[in-house]
């Protein structure tokens, strides 16, 4: 199933997959640029063809009668935001051999010049990399930019982030804020 995958996001559609996934066990995958609801077709076209185990966030609006169901085929988790929930991520990681989790830190569509921080927080509290993924629409480029291993300092974190998805370019640009405020 990884090559019919890879054939639709390479051969069929277009898309260079740029960078080598790790070889580890367990992560946070950031996903980003997060400017329209292509970029999870796209996106989860290209974990499939990496024949990883993953599961991936979403808002928990999505979870309503159908749609439900389908996030939830998909493998979709839904997210509630409070201090809680990072807990029951790491314990998803805890009760996993192998786990990636992927989420948008942007966590709208919209415009944001803050990420959210919970991306952060789940690797820190589950000792996991943090994989930053990305897919460029000018270059028509999706894969892995780099790893980050230390996250013990979010200020750190967040600027290695923001540099890394410096010379990238979103679907809808004016909706993609490089600078990471912390």
């Amino acid at each position: 199933m990884k090559i019919i995958y890879r054939y639709i996001l390479v051969n069929l559609l277009g898309w260079k997959i740029k960078g080598e996934f790790p070889n580890i066990k367990k992560s946070i995958i950031i996903f980003a640029p997060h400017t329209s609801y292509w970029d999870g077709l796209y996106g989860k076209l290209y974990l499939m063809q990496l024949g990883i185990n993953y599961k991936f966030l979403s808002k928990k609006e999505f979870f309503k009668f159908p749609l439900k169901y389908f996030f939830i085929i998909f493998g979709s988790i839904p997210v509630y935001e409070n201090k809680k929930y990072i807990d029951y991520v790491v314990g998803l990681f805890n009760n996993s051999k192998e786990l990636h989790l992927v989420l948008s830190p942007e966590g709208h569509l919209a415009k944001v010049t803050r990420w959210k921080k919970g991306y952060f927080y789940m690797a820190v509290k589950a000792d996991v990399p943090i994989v930053v993924s990305y897919l460029d629409y000018k270059k028509k480029e999706i894969g892995i930019k780099g790893v980050i291993y230390n996250s013990t300092n979010i200020g750190a974190v967040r600027k290695e982030i923001a540099e890394l998805y410096s010379d990238v370019t979103a679907k809808y640009p004016e909706k993609f804020s490089h600078e990471i405020k912390i």
